[in-house]
């Protein structure tokens, strides 16, 4: 494979367009001329519905049948008139978390003709067959999901998620095409709301905990990188963007004021305001609406409690009208008490533009990259290690002062989509659970120019960071930076951990993203038995042997070198030779290098180095890297073969020299020498001891 990029690890992907650009996942069978769509992908049985039966919905296996909205009711419709009727309410499934999610969609039409393409044919349209397309983003870009409008129904009604108008089928609908893109119904039973939030928006969304943070004074006293610091909820930071944003809370337990809310439930905040009490108290009230679709709030706001003997009866009689079905007030005391979570979604303009929640400017640039931590290469893990400076890193250019968020988002590490059937080879022993995530966190240093000291740039402080590890699909730094040149590196909390992750980035000023090409370590020199080594110097010459890497034709213009693996190795385990390339230059004038290894035609002689153009190499040592010594090890049978040594580039003169390491195997001989001495080990504590 040709040497397509100089450090594939960090291969960006393409930076996401303001025009729809969609991987699609759509079915490729479609519905004949008289009968309608039936999806052979996502098919209507248990298949769809299961993952590994182990939610509470399987005890409905054999109740469940699929029905077309024509057949549930008789005009049926995507949304209704009155907007009020058109959100989510909650069935059999436990997908609290992603029907909160859906309330950004209704109150951004942008948002909604954006995952829900409009003029789709509807029921009693002539161009009606049964389908509807909606788009969801998915790591970097947005995925083309068609479904058929069979939906899951007990009797004759929806057991899963509805409108609150049951002629309206959008909710369920979405359902159904969410479903189908992370595996089955079931793989939708709990979650976060955030990372539903992400999926339906392409946007940024942030949670934090509403428990004890402690004092202002005991955070005043906590060092700015430390884990500790927590943020708290500030509804009057929202205030400026809460028309364009999302807001939900979650509750995890029952402490005693709401017994009926249960455990792990997340809930929509429609809406706050301040009034002023008949004794001239300011008391914030909050409104919220469950999924449920019942409200089932027993503290002192709810209808009829004692809390609304407070207020004049004009203002209470207002607010009281505000409520819709589902919806309930509680006052800030009682959220923070009863709540122990809240996320907020970023407000996202026409123009597909992120509003920052903390200042409320516009962030109009963006930039995207992928990359990957492996181990034994990238996967340094957090501050902590040694191996910390190993981790994947980028330069992010700040042009101008202004507003910087950056985001990192990883893969799963078992993802939901192993279960979809239009996958070539599901994963095998994928986990049943619902969080597959390593604790992941991103940290930035302002930098004076590009040529820098890693060593002594890590000892310092970073600018910024996400402050702390945490076991969340996505983590997002956010700051106000100068221009100049910063170094972001994003990590697991343990070394070794693998994983893909994009980096995302949203700013109000111009910004650029790379990757910075770190050379590949050279590998670790085996000290068991004995190795013959060879040296062979070498040049690359302007307009001669200077060929570049394969991406070339010039290619096999580079020095040959001839390499023969004696038969006596046959059968060895282990690796059993090492090739090293160093180039012969000072720090300053390094050029990308590596190395092609290809067997010889058989029957070449011990000097002839030709090389049939159309093989390809048995090994190799790519990507090339600007650094001043790459090595490989392998284990490679009896032959003759050929090195090639380049640079990434043609035309790029320098000198180098080739070093190859063969294992040398001797007979054994049984040892009858003995140890004349005992060895006694004495530690430098003792011997200062004493």
């Amino acid at each position: 494979m040709d040497d397509l990029e100089l450090w594939s690890c960090n291969k960006p992907d393409g930076v996401e367009q303001q025009k729809l650009d969609c991987t699609s996942i759509s079915p490729t069978v479609a519905a004949d001329e008289v009968g309608l769509f039936e999806d052979p992908v996502f098919p209507c049985d248990d298949s769809s519905i299961f993952f590994d039966y182990s939610t509470p919905i399987a005890k409905f296996q054999d109740d469940i049948t699929w029905l077309r909205p024509q057949e549930i009711c008789q005009t049926p419709t995507l949304f209704p008139e009155n907007i009020n009727k058109g959100h989510a309410k909650q069935g059999l499934l436990g997908d609290c978390w992603f029907l909160c999610a859906l309330t950004i969609l209704l109150k951004n039409q942008h948002l909604m003709n954006k995952v829900l393409p409009p003029a789709q044919a509807q029921w009693g349209d002539r161009g009606y067959r049964g389908s509807f397309l909606f788009c969801l983003w998915q790591h970097g870009h947005w995925t083309e999901v068609t479904v058929d409008d069979r939906l899951p129904c007990i009797g004759s009604k929806l057991c899963f998620s509805r409108c609150e108008s049951p002629t309206a089928f959008w909710v369920a609908l979405l359902e159904k095409a969410y479903a189908k893109l992370l595996g089955s119904y079931e793989h939708l039973w709990a979650g976060q709301v955030s990372e539903a939030l992400v999926d339906l928006t392409g946007g940024l969304a942030e949670s934090w905990s509403l428990g004890d943070c402690g004092t202002e004074e005991d955070q005043s006293h906590v060092s700015p990188d430390s884990d500790r610091v927590k943020r708290r909820l500030d509804l009057d930071l929202l205030q400026g963007v809460k028309e364009g944003c999302s807001v939900s809370c979650s509750v995890y337990s029952s402490p005693g004021g709401d017994s009926q809310l249960g455990q792990f439930h997340a809930l929509s905040v429609m809406d706050w305001v301040d009034v002023k009490t008949v004794e001239q108290r300011t008391v914030r009230l909050i409104r919220i609406r469950n999924p449920w679709g019942r409200r089932g709030w027993r503290g002192a706001w709810r209808e009829g409690g004692e809390g609304w003997n407070s207020l004049d009866p004009a203002c209470k009689l207002e607010l009281l009208g505000w409520i819709h079905e589902g919806q309930f007030w509680v006052d800030q005391t009682e959220f923070l008490s009863q709540f122990d979570n809240i996320t907020v979604g970023y407000p996202i303009n026409v123009e597909g533009h992120l509003q920052n929640i903390y200042s409320g400017q516009l962030l109009t640039e963006r930039q995207q990259m992928g990359g990957c931590w492996v181990k034994g290469h990238s996967a340094g893990g957090c501050r902590n290690n040694s191996s910390y400076g190993s981790n994947p890193k980028f330069w992010l250019r700040v042009r101008e002062k202004g507003d910087v968020l950056v985001s990192l988002l990883q893969q799963r590490l078992c993802s939901r989509k192993t279960a979809l059937r239009y996958t070539q080879s599901p994963a095998e022993g994928s986990s049943t659970q619902h969080q597959h995530h390593q604790a992941i966190a991103l940290h930035m240093w302002k930098v004076e120019k590009k040529r820098f000291n890693l060593s002594r740039t890590l000892n310092c402080p970073p600018c910024a960071s996400t402050h702390c590890h945490a076991y969340e699909r996505e983590v997002v730094l956010h700051t106000h930076l100068d221009p100049g040149f910063h170094l972001l590196i994003p990590s697991t909390f343990l070394k070794g951990g693998e994983g893909s992750f994009l980096l995302r980035v949203f700013s109000s000023t111009p910004t650029s993203l790379s990757a910075i090409k770190t050379p590949v370590p050279s590998l670790p020199l085996e000290t068991e038995g004995e190795w013959g080594t060879n040296y062979f110097q070498g040049k690359w010459i302007l307009g001669s042997t200077a060929g570049g890497s394969r991406n070339y034709l010039s290619h096999w213009q580079n020095p040959h070198f001839l390499v023969t693996i004696d038969s006596d190795l046959a059968g060895s385990t282990g690796d059993n030779i090492r090739f090293t390339l160093h180039q012969d230059c000072p720090d300053t004038d390094l050029k990308a290098i590596g190395f092609h290894l290809y067997k010889a035609p058989e029957g070449q002689g011990q000097t002839e180095s030709t090389v049939p153009r159309d093989k390809e190499p048995v090994a190799s040592c790519v990507p090339h890297c600007y650094t001043q010594e790459v090595s490989l090890a392998c284990c490679l049978p009896p032959g003759v073969y050929v090195i090639l040594p380049s640079t990434y580039l043609p035309d790029c003169p320098g000198q180098f020299t080739l070093t190859v390491a063969c294992r040398i195997h001797r007979r054994v001989v049984k040892s009858q020498e003995n140890l004349g001495k005992a060895i006694q080990e004495v530690s430098h504590v003792s011997v200062m001891r004493s």
